[in-house]
């Protein structure tokens, strides 16, 4: 994986800028360690910092491509997981190849086909194109690589990351609309925004070509399929598909190691993954005192480490337990801000760069379970019939006492209205009354990307690339068309993914209720993040001020966490969880200087 930058303006020289694409780049590097490479003509600016998994020798970019006397120039940040059959197909048309890495073969598929290479690409990718006379840039169908991008006045502006287009732009701006996303829809984004002003994402499955003016075009979206396959079929056919998703992504010249934690999705990629990398190494996250203090409620029941060493008899893999500090998550929570330019989801955030940067001391690859519970049905509210009709985001479960914290300044921007209307927005753009089918667009579109950017913000602070097989257009767009009542076979949320892999799992795994990613239970950091958002009080400049009613904030710190009584996003977010995010919510203000308008 790789950090990209591009500066462009057909219109003008761009000859003082070199300083400005040197800088934004190195602020990429921990994306990519192993090299930093710049290409720069009168008229677009490229750099690029790799982090070197595919052809470790030939594979620095930017690269260009000379073809019919035009050249070509790219900077890429992905993976191509069927780049030797497409790299033959392009062979047989007369093209030819000087390294064996897929950055070449994507921008040689360009020459040929123009924007709809990207119907023949398996795999995440997020690149800018530049051919002297307009530029093409485009980002994978599901969005597991990040693409961000500014324009100003007539330059174009593309980073991998948003510090970049910070950097370049020298202040960061929140309007009204970005208060509106951070404390109305946050740690989410509407699909396309960001929190910044003038700064937006292109979407995943969306493609932009430039000259004077910006083309932006959806080239990959879900649509309504006849599904004429029975159940038995069925769960053969997810099978194949999940089995076919995962050996593509083992595509490495760098060893390969998988996440490991017991639950049902990890321990299905775990399982096939160990037929081809042997020994497999596999990692899992806990925290100091953690089976002194867990305690299960509704949404994580039980701890991992029983099925976790299961899997690993099973599989003879080479496991690695990693054991996070409280002290370290608290301090981590600066760090995983960074990462992410924008408050996130807290600890959990923390706690994924650390477990992230252990695994980087061995491997620069691994394979993640993310992403199957948006598409199988993981989450209660597929099934929790008060989730499951709510009438706006079913992962924010009580709507008015979020609102009830903010002041009168806030209360006046009418978050309430703004929610509701992006929600209906989205709905609209898959033009379906099927319940089941709104629900996994949704998911896919807000839920998993804010997930996507944790993975791919927190692993690459850490260099390292995080694979996510269950992330594939061909599973999602034959799951999205399954009948309702297959998703949930024999009772079970994702019921059609346990009996798939029945024979692959223990019984017990096979069978265990979907648990989130683990959090600390430890009183320890419960004091040490409450005190910590008490002191961030006695700063006058503390952004919190700006937005919250202080006596309601007071009384929430004052009772532990304890007052709000729902998660505040999902199913992790509320007490001490909580607390993290607006104490990031304190960094954010702080460390970016953030300047509001509203």
């Amino acid at each position: 994986m790789c950090g990209i930058i591009t500066i462009c303006n057909y219109s003008k020289h761009l000859f003082d800028y070199d300083e400005k694409i040197m800088t934004m780049t190195k602020l990429l590097q921990k994306r990519g360690p192993d090299h930093i490479g710049y290409m720069m003509t009168p008229h677009c600016l490229m750099g690029h910092t790799r982090l070197a998994i595919i052809d470790l020798k030939n594979g620095n970019q930017p690269i260009l491509y000379t073809h019919h006397e035009k050249t070509y120039r790219m900077t890429y940040n992905g993976e191509i997981y069927n780049m030797t059959q497409i790299k033959n197909h392009l062979i047989e048309l007369g093209y030819t190849f000087h390294t064996m890495s897929d950055s070449e073969v994507v921008l040689a598929a360009y020459i040929e086909y123009q924007e709809h290479c990207l119907d023949l690409f398996e795999g995440i990718f997020a690149f800018v194109i530049d051919d002297g006379q307009k530029l093409f840039a485009a980002r994978d169908p599901l969005g597991v690589k990040p693409l961000y991008y500014t324009l100003q006045k007539d330059t174009l502006v593309i980073a991998s990351e948003i510090k970049s287009l910070l950097s370049y732009i020298g202040k960061a701006v929140v309007d009204e609309n970005g208060v509106k996303e951070l404390l109305g829809l946050g740690p989410s984004l509407t699909p396309g925004l960001t929190l910044y002003k003038d700064i937006y994402a292109l979407r995943p499955g969306y493609y932009l070509y430039f000259q004077k003016t910006l083309h932006i075009q959806c080239y990959w979206k879900l649509h309504d399929e006849s599904h004429d396959e029975n159940l038995t079929e069925t769960i053969q056919h997810v099978r194949h598909l999940v089995i076919q998703s995962i050996q593509h992504q083992l595509l490495s010249d760098v060893p390969l190691s998988t996440m490991l934690s017991g639950g049902l999705d990890s321990s299905i990629i775990t399982a096939i993954t160990s037929q081809y990398v042997r020994p497999l190494s596999t990692y899992s996250v806990t925290y100091e005192d953690q089976d002194k203090y867990f305690h299960a409620y509704d949404y994580q029941t039980t701890m991992d480490d029983s099925y976790i060493q299961q899997m690993v008899s099973r599989y003879a893999t080479h496991h690695h337990s990693i054991v996070l500090k409280q002290t370290d998550l608290i301090e981590a929570l600066r760090e995983a801000l960074i990462a992410r330019d924008m408050p996130g989801m807290a600890d959990i955030d923390a706690s994924f760069l650390l477990f992230s940067k252990a695994i980087s001391k061995e491997h620069k690859v691994t394979l993640s379970g993310e992403c199957a519970d948006e598409i199988f049905g993981g989450y209660p509210w597929f099934y929790k019939e008060e989730l499951y009709n709510q009438p706006y985001f079913p992962w924010m479960r009580d709507l008015n006492q979020r609102l009830s914290m903010f002041n009168e300044k806030v209360q006046k921007l009418n978050l309430k209205d703004y929610i509701i209307q992006r929600y209906q927005e989205s709905l609209q753009e898959i033009h379906t009354d099927n319940r089941k089918k709104q629900l996994i667009y949704l998911n896919t579109q807000w839920f998993m990307q804010t997930l996507l950017t944790r993975a791919d913000s927190q692993t690459m602070r850490a260099s390292l690339e995080v694979r996510v097989p269950f992330a594939s257009t061909q599973i999602l767009q034959y799951l999205y068309n399954m009948p309702e009542a297959y998703m949930f076979d024999q009772g079970e949320e994702k019921g059609i993914l346990r009996q798939a892999f029945a024979d692959f799992l223990p019984d017990d795994i096979v069978h265990r209720k979907k648990n989130p990613y683990p959090k600390t239970y430890s009183p320890l950091y419960e004091k040490l993040i409450e005190d910590k958002l008490k002191e961030s009080l006695k700063d006058p400049s503390n952004l919190l001020f700006q937005f919250f009613d202080i006596p309601k904030l007071e009384n929430f710190i004052q009772s532990h966490g304890q007052s709000f009584t729902a998660p505040w996003f999902g199913q992790l977010m509320m007490g001490p969880q909580l607390m993290a995010y607006f104490y990031q919510i304190y960094l954010w203000g702080k460390i970016y200087h953030i300047q509001l308008e509203f």
